[in-house]
């Protein structure tokens, strides 16, 4: 290309201007496209472990042609990685986020969705190629993408620092959007904020937050429940990771541990937790700050984002990626009592529980049954005590189609590939396999941009009756209540009677099993 063409294709690159300088992005298959804008300053040096605080502002135009930095992250353990794809971009200003628009145009007042992804807190990126917005802005919404710090670095919690920095990041990246998203075409009065998983666990909290509130007019949460984890197994997380590096369990001495030390000694740790295992992990936190009571709470008992549509779902198989990369599947079934032992412990139920399970699923294995009482228990239940009370505004669905990879069946993440339409890269199939039917990815897209664009997916929303829109083989349908059967079965009065004789596991074996199960599978999700 001469001096002379370059110059007129630069000219021709879209620009805007943010409240810190403008940046120029790119036109890539007729959509607007900026990549790593800062939203607020790297979170390193003096800033490490402290609330965000807004970017220096910045002289002449910024380009915005590529992903920035990613938060510090531990890789996958190598089952996982087979399954889920994500990218490593070094550098320290990872507190930045991507848009895609369809106009850069002030005056285009098109419907806004900010994506925030997941990855248990501790691993993910809005570099994912699952997740380019491309598919969004080409039918009218303007897409943000963000990153956030995880793991010890967003998530810690420690007496010298305020708790939930990963939050505190989110929130300035939506206040941002709001003021800012206008130059680039969207509505800052029509924005709606979608995650998965620990991207919906966040979305839960912002929600809830008093700081949040006026910010946004929808959510979308995928897969993941409105909660606040246990302070409690936080702090192991901590007080674990400093025993190993041999410092005090406070920021000041963490900020001064090697960085990629600190990744390690978090990977090690991190082994211990699984969503369907337990054990000490990152979370949200109740801080009495940003978030002054447990999320759920807040949002079925409070008055808080009253006015929002919301938009929830989950996969039928949630459990199976976390149970069958890392071969832990098989390993379930051959323990037998001793996890179903184990489930009731995670989930505090009873053998009735139990015994419901194995009736509405007759010949199902041992997995199976922990696996849907887990996934029932921790998601499937809060969404629908969430839908309850947001009836009539609140629409659910199900994703229900099955990968075409063996052992997967409609396991988590397995959806997000047809909910941005980008079913065509490797990265989805990944999880999905070759061959996904096209009109499946069409049909979920387009539910999501619906429902940004005017709150109405295309079914009736949550009421008595608990419609639940199905994504799976043939044309999406409406059905009524198709996990009622089973959620029904935690509101029994409880008796759990005593195993029988050589089937009651003592409670060190059953410790050292669920440690060896641990071990062997690693950490799952998104």
């Amino acid at each position: 290309m001469t001096a002379d063409r370059a110059d007129r294709a630069e000219r021709s690159d879209p620009v805007v201007t943010t409240p810190y300088g403008a940046v120029r992005g790119r036109h890539e298959h007729g959509v607007a496209v900026f990549r790593g804008i800062p939203y607020a300053a790297p979170p390193f040096g003096p800033r490490r472990f402290r609330p965000p605080v807004p970017p220096e502002p910045w002289d002449g135009v910024r380009d915005a042609a590529s992903f920035g930095p990613t938060a510090p992250k531990p890789p996958y353990s190598e089952a996982f990685a087979r399954c889920l794809s994500d990218p490593v971009v070094p550098g320290d200003d990872c507190l930045n986020l991507n848009v895609w628009t369809p106009d850069p145009d002030p005056g285009a007042r098109l419907p806004v969705m900010v994506w925030l992804h997941g990855g248990a807190l501790t691993r993910g990126s809005s570099a994912v190629p699952v997740y380019d917005g491309r598919a969004f802005a080409r039918d009218g919404v303007v897409l943000v993408s963000v990153n956030y710090r995880l793991g010890v670095e967003g998530y810690g919690l420690f007496p010298d620092a305020p708790a939930n920095s990963g939050l505190r990041d989110q929130l300035a990246a939506l206040r941002w959007v709001h003021e800012s998203i206008g130059a680039f075409g969207g509505d800052p009065d029509r924005i709606t904020l979608c995650g998965q998983s620990a991207g919906a666990i966040s979305i839960g909290a912002l929600i809830a937050a008093p700081q949040a509130q006026g910010l946004f007019r929808r959510a979308v949460l995928q897969s993941g429940p409105p909660e606040a984890a246990d302070r409690g197994s936080v702090r192991r997380m901590v007080r674990r990771m400093a025993a190993r590096l041999k410092v005090p369990a406070t920021a000041e001495a963490f900020a001064a541990v090697d960085r990629n030390l600190l990744l390690r000694t978090q990977a090690e740790v991190g082994r211990l937790s699984s969503p369907v295992l337990g054990g000490p992990a990152f979370g949200i936190v109740v801080d009495g700050d940003l978030v002054p009571r447990d999320p759920l709470q807040a949002l079925v008992e409070g008055d808080v984002a009253r006015g929002a549509d919301l938009l929830m779902g989950w996969t039928s198989d949630e459990y199976r990626l976390w149970l069958v990369p890392g071969g832990l599947l098989e390993r379930v079934d051959r323990l037998g009592a001793v996890a179903l032992a184990g489930a009731m412990a995670r989930c505090r139920c009873g053998h009735e529980v139990v015994r419901g399970y194995r009736a509405l699923r007759p010949g199902a294995g041992t997995a199976e049954i922990v696996g849907q009482m887990v996934t029932d228990h921790l998601l499937r239940r809060p969404l629908h005590r969430l839908a309850d009370a947001r009836s009539g505004s609140a629409y659910v669905y199900e994703f229900a189609w099955p990968s075409l990879l063996p052992g997967l069946g409609a396991c988590h993440a397995l959806e997000l590939g047809f909910v941005f339409d980008t079913g065509d890269t490797p990265d989805s199939r990944r999880l999905a396999g070759e061959g996904a039917p096209r009109e499946l990815a069409d049909a979920l897209h387009t539910a999501w941009v619906r429902f940004a664009a005017d709150g109405d997916p295309g079914w009736q929303p949550w009421d008595a009756t608990h419609p639940v829109r199905v994504f799976g083989d043939g044309p999406a349908h409406t059905s009524h209540g198709p996990r009622d059967a089973e959620l029904a079965l935690w509101t029994a009065p409880p008796e759990p009677p005593p195993a029988p004789e050589g089937t009651r596991p003592r409670a060190g074996e059953l410790r050292a099993v669920v440690r060896r199960l641990r071990r062997a599978g690693g950490v799952g999700g998104r």
